[in-house]
């Protein structure tokens, strides 16, 4: 984590200050020392969850940003969006190098529903990074493909709605970022779905970025031992390929920890795994085999994904 970005952010919050710090691909938005907005170039915008949620349309978000925003700040899924996004980005910002750089501007439009404190922030961003397993970093989202296993092992794999669509969207030439876009979901859940899936075997290792020059092969000691993780990707004899939209997500829940799915017509789910970790369950794959009883919820995704591919 950038401790110079870090400081800035709470010198900011302590000086009640209202604008636009600059930092790597991005930038936060604050407002009388709370963060009402955050960008970056490697997640999608709030704009994009809140039209993929139904929320408003593209014309309405333009109007907002314009400076009317009319009912769109009565919309209730407007808050759950907003902080999403700002988690999301915040999580790859603060990993970045650089020199943050703060100018005054008019407060941000989304003040009303979305004020973060800047040390609530920090102290998420700070969880997310302990909870780190596994080769793929915060700096590798953009940077390398994502490539599905060549093998399979002859094991159970039971995956959650998100893995799916992400092991789904693998294609050897999109980044975790790029996935992120064509799905329409947050870069952090897409991250922890690759890093489920790769310890699973089902996604490749990366190969090391050409600045590291590390020996060949380095790479592939960095995953992790799978019997040292447990996470809802169980080991399955064979994986097939499931339509994008998986019914049957939960709904929304409450931020920063947040654990279910994003609201709208597309499930997230991105941090059912993260909380795992965070209470002590360790991510990661295969469980011994035995049968298991299996529960409802998974039966009736299955059941809507076989309806939709007859």
């Amino acid at each position: 984590m950038s401790v110079a970005l870090a400081d800035e952010l709470h010198r900011l919050g302590e000086e009640g200050s209202t604008g636009v710090l600059r930092a790597g691909d991005g930038e936060f938005h604050l407002v009388r020392g709370t963060i009402a907005s955050v960008g970056c170039g490697r997640t999608i915008g709030l704009d994009r969850l809140v039209v993929e949620a139904g929320v408003a349309t593209a014309e309405d978000w333009r109007r907002a940003g314009a400076g009317d925003p009319g009912p769109l700040l009565d919309q209730p899924q407007l808050e759950t969006l907003a902080l999403l996004s700002v988690f999301d980005a915040a999580y790859f910002l603060l990993a970045s190098a650089g020199e943050p750089e703060f100018r005054p501007t008019p407060e941000h439009w989304l003040a009303p529903v979305c004020h973060i404190a800047p040390r609530a922030l920090v102290h998420e961003c700070e969880r997310r990074t302990d909870n780190e397993y596994g080769p793929w970093t915060a700096d590798l989202v953009a940077a390398v493909p994502v490539v599905p296993a060549r093998r399979i092992k002859r094991n159970q794999v039971v995956l959650t709605g998100s893995q799916a669509e992400v092991l789904a969207a693998a294609d050897t030439r999109r980044s975790i970022a790029d996935i992120a876009r064509e799905l329409g979901r947050t870069t952090y859940g897409c991250l922890i779905a690759v890093r489920d899936l790769t310890t699973a075997g089902l996604i490749e290792a990366p190969e090391p970025l050409a600045t590291e020059q590390p020996q060949r092969g380095r790479h592939l000691a960095l995953a992790p031992d799978p019997a040292e993780h447990r996470t809802s990707a169980r080991t399955a004899t064979s994986v097939p390929t499931l339509p994008r939209r998986v019914p049957g997500s939960a709904g929304p829940t409450r931020l920063p920890q947040e654990t279910g799915a994003r609201p709208g017509r597309h499930a997230i789910d991105e941090e059912a795994t993260a909380t795992a970790r965070h209470r002590g369950q360790p991510a990661g794959a295969a469980e011994p085999e035995r049968w298991q009883q299996v529960d409802r919820e998974t039966l009736i995704r299955l059941r809507a994904a076989l309806e939709e591919l007859a």
